[in-house]
């Protein structure tokens, strides 16, 4: 098959652009004929794979960005023509026939105050949104959590819904298990958008910790040390900010927290499991759905700084390592492969 993928941003250096990159590769590997569109590449260009880069385009106002990018590959289409080519976007764009649908749809607005409305930002972002999900044969979200959202703002369109495809693991560094302290431990946090992902929440649950496991700590990487150091206002000592770390982190963690308010899927979660490291996430990660009781716990979002900490006082005091998760990125394409063969006897035969 020839498939050629649309995305501003290739290479491995976020969670969507990483679901692309991996994405790829592996389906070349599989055989098939794989070329990308994109903005920029960010990553050494893969020999077998053309990357087609367009140029920067401003980021903001950032409606008027992605209606810039869909624009530009329009044009390219035009230039380049490929009849016989199945296109599968993970923008915002209108002429694919496969979107992968990465983050919760903007249509959550509609749950906002109406006011909220008013404004050419929202108008236009619902837009792009909506033609990005009424062109393509195949709709594909990338947790259950994000198909279960896009049926509810979008029921005209279930019919296009396919089941999720959450994305794949590289191996990596296994944590070798050992018993944690009982007066220590430490704890993990990753993300840049800390907000969205409940960093507050931790510095609360982990303080209330630090009551009963004096000598714990928690480490935040992700966020500039300044962005944050006003949540640990006396703190002292207990906790360490990294920043932002490319290299695996993993191993040095007795547990993952991830108390995120809104996560479309949450990679670094799956990548916790695949290195051994128990979590305990909240009821709004699309990873959740992979969280098994033996891999650690979900907490609902809205539940007690006391159950956070009774349920990761329970993973720190596990007597063995959690299973390994194991997810490859050959699977991912595997699944993709199968829909591209639909469209392929149905759709654009």
């Amino acid at each position: 098959m020839k498939i050629l993928h649309v995305v501003r941003r290739y290479g491995p250096v976020g969670g969507m652009e990483r679901y692309v990159w991996y994405l790829t590769r592996e389906l070349r590997i599989l055989g098939h004929e794989v070329e990308v569109v994109c903005e920029v590449c960010l990553a050494e260009k893969p020999e077998v794979i053309a990357v087609h880069e367009l140029g920067k385009i401003a980021w903001r106002p950032r409606w008027l960005s992605l209606l810039r990018f869909g624009w530009r590959v329009a044009r390219w289409l035009k230039r380049h023509p490929h009849p016989g080519w199945l296109i599968h976007s993970h923008e915002r764009i209108n002429m694919h026939h496969v979107t992968t649908f990465h983050g919760p749809p903007f249509a959550g607005v509609f749950e906002k105050p109406f006011w909220r409305l008013l404004s050419i930002r929202v108008l236009m972002h619902l837009y792009l949104e909506r033609r990005e999900l009424t062109r393509p044969f195949r709709i594909v979200p990338n947790s259950q959590t994000i198909s279960q959202q896009l049926a509810h703002y979008y029921p005209q369109l279930a019919g296009r819904l396919s089941a999720p495809i959450v994305p794949g693991v590289q191996p990596g560094t296994v944590r070798a298990w050992c018993a944690v302290p009982a007066s220590g431990g430490v704890i993990g946090f990753v993300g840049k958008e800390w907000r969205r992902k409940g960093l507050p929440l931790a510095v609360e649950i982990v303080a209330q910790l630090r009551r009963t496991r004096p000598e714990l700590e928690l480490w935040v990487i992700g966020p500039q040390p300044g962005e944050i150091q006003q949540l640990f206002a006396g703190w002292q000592g207990g906790y360490r900010l990294l920043g932002w770390r490319e290299q695996s982190y993993f191993a040095e963690f007795d547990l993952l927290l991830h108390p995120a308010a809104s996560e479309p899927y949450g990679m670094v979660i799956s990548e916790a499991m695949a290195a051994r490291v128990p979590v305990v996430v909240s009821d709004r990660c699309g990873a959740a759905a992979q969280v098994t009781s033996d891999a650690g716990a979900i907490v609902p979002l809205d539940a007690p700084v006391e159950r956070w900490a009774d349920e990761i006082g329970k993973q720190l005091r596990r007597s063995a390592a959690p299973p390994q998760f194991a997810r490859g990125w050959d699977d991912v394409a595997r699944e993709y492969e199968t829909i591209y063969r639909n469209i392929f006897e149905t759709d654009l035969k």
